[in-house]
């Protein structure tokens, strides 16, 4: 089965918690405080593998987690790093924000790697916490949590050269006559159901990858048929074959057909639609008057078409010239990768610990991310992880803020479930 979107749910590891710990030996007084750090999660990575060539495996998996980072121990042991999980995908995987379909990044060459959620840090045993005037603070920090997402997975296929048309006009047989790859061949639209890779070798020529897609139809840019669904396939090559029914065995006109299918591409991108075209005139063998194919090139060179042959790909005529044209542009043709637009670009977000504070009468209510990790770190009923409480709370400006708002002595302050009274 060829799966070539998919979209998942991967969560790093959160680092593990500091340790609260005091050295007590015999022998030794005062042994203070020697609480580990916890240690870090463990990191979410994507990264390209050419032995893969569809998302298929994320059809049955959705949910990926890295390993949490262990929690510090006393005589200042450091916990365990939680290890990093490796998630393998095809070579030319597009990765996408879910939530916002902003691009990540695209894994398009073997062994590419990103990190798509990184690990929690891990928290701050005590020892970190002692100063002179606090020789034995009794609180750590609580490890950071991991980072969540949902991702989607786009594949887009790498290949050099695209085959471009209506259903039906004998893409599928170039391919197999070019190639050792075997599309299912029949005479009826849509026997390509899935978009099919080809090595195309030629002597005298260099190797190249051509892509078979799915028939266009009109109103593809509008959803209708299946082409449109699979033209992501063709937005990395640096060529279009353009193949074209010159027989008019569908009962449509040749030169309609061309520009029927030029502006479906125009409409789904400007990019794929300035791409040079060769232009393949098809089922040469079903053509009874030589003037309809003079009368098509004409046509086309008006419009700045001038790559235009006449072939059957069913017999091979003239299939050796046009395949040795396409592998002279080619050779013209740097190779890119994709092209992102800045505006398609996903942006990370620097991450704070925000906090916001609300007034009901006199009951002063702090809440958000910030509160949550202070009151985790410290214990408010043991006096020195007070003071430590009420210094963070003045040094990140939270007091001077409750100023402002007016706040009076013996007002409540309100942070989750504790509060306390405030005095000037």
């Amino acid at each position: 089965m060829f799966v070539d979107i998919a979209k998942i749910f991967i969560k790093s590891g959160d680092g593990g918690n500091g340790c609260v710990s005091f050295r007590r030996e015999k022998y030794i007084a005062l042994g203070g405080p020697d609480g580990g750090d916890g240690g870090k999660g463990g990191n979410v990575i994507l990264k390209a593998d050419r032995n893969l060539t569809t998302l298929l495996d994320f059809k049955y998996c959705r949910k990926y987690e890295a390993e949490n980072g262990a929690d510090g121990r006393g005589a200042k042991c450091f916990g365990k790093h939680g290890e990093d999980l490796y998630i393998k995908v095809p070579m030319g995987t597009v990765i996408k924000d879910a939530e916002s379909n902003k691009i990540m990044t695209d894994l398009s060459h073997d062994g590419d790697t990103y990190i798509v959620a990184k690990g929690g840090r891990g928290g701050r045993g005590n020892y970190h916490f002692a100063t002179p005037t606090r020789q034995a603070p009794s609180f750590a920090e609580p490890g950071m949590p991991g980072e969540e997402r949902t991702i989607s997975l786009e594949l887009k296929l790498l290949a050099d050269v695209g085959l471009l048309g209506f259903p039906n006009v004998g893409k599928s047989t170039l391919l197999s006559m070019v190639s050792k790859a075997k599309p299912k061949i029949a005479n009826y639209h849509f026997t390509t159901l899935k978009p099919n890779l080809g090595v195309v070798k030629v002597e005298g020529v260099p190797s190249f990858v051509m892509a078979d897609i799915p028939g266009i139809i009109e109103g593809a840019s509008e959803g209708i048929g299946l082409g449109l669904k699979f033209l992501r396939h063709i937005e990395r090559t640096r060529l279009l074959i353009h193949v074209i029914d010159i027989s008019g065995s569908e009962g449509r006109t040749p030169i309609e057909d061309f520009k029927r299918i030029n502006e479906e591409l125009k409409n789904y991108s400007i990019k794929l639609w300035d791409r040079p075209q060769i232009i393949a005139a098809n089922k040469n063998d079903l053509l009874y008057d030589e003037e309809v194919f003079e009368n098509f090139k004409k046509e086309l060179n008006k419009m700045g078409y001038d790559k235009v042959f006449k072939i059957s790909a069913a017999t091979r005529q003239g299939v050796d010239d046009l395949i040795k044209e396409a592998a002279r542009i080619l050779s013209t043709i740097p190779v890119k990768d994709l092209e992102i637009d800045e505006e398609e670009k996903y942006v990370e977000e620097e991450k704070k610990f925000t906090y916001e504070i609300k007034v009901e009468g006199n009951v002063y209510s702090i809440e958000g991310s910030f509160v949550d990790r202070l009151l985790q770190s410290v214990n408010v009923y043991d006096p020195d992880s007070l003071r430590y409480f009420h210094k963070v709370l003045k040094d990140k400006g939270i007091i001077d803020e409750l100023k402002k708002l007016g706040i009076q002595d013996e007002d409540i302050v309100r942070l989750n479930n504790f509060e306390f009274e405030f005095l000037l």
